[in-house]
């Protein structure tokens, strides 16, 4: 089963129309090296490469 994801960075070569991530698997962690956050603005997604 396929997660729908969500991303709206359209410089990144996993975005497709309609804001659709299409990578087989995301990486998102914590900023500053933390293993927890309080928010999504402590979060980054690893797995963006630029087209």
């Amino acid at each position: 089963m396929r997660l729908e994801v969500k991303c709206n960075v359209e410089n990144c070569k996993y975005w497709e129309k309609g804001d659709q991530c299409v990578a087989d698997s995301i990486y998102v962690v914590g900023l500053n090296g933390r293993e927890e956050a309080a928010s999504v603005d402590e979060t980054a997604c690893k797995t963006f490469e630029e087209c």
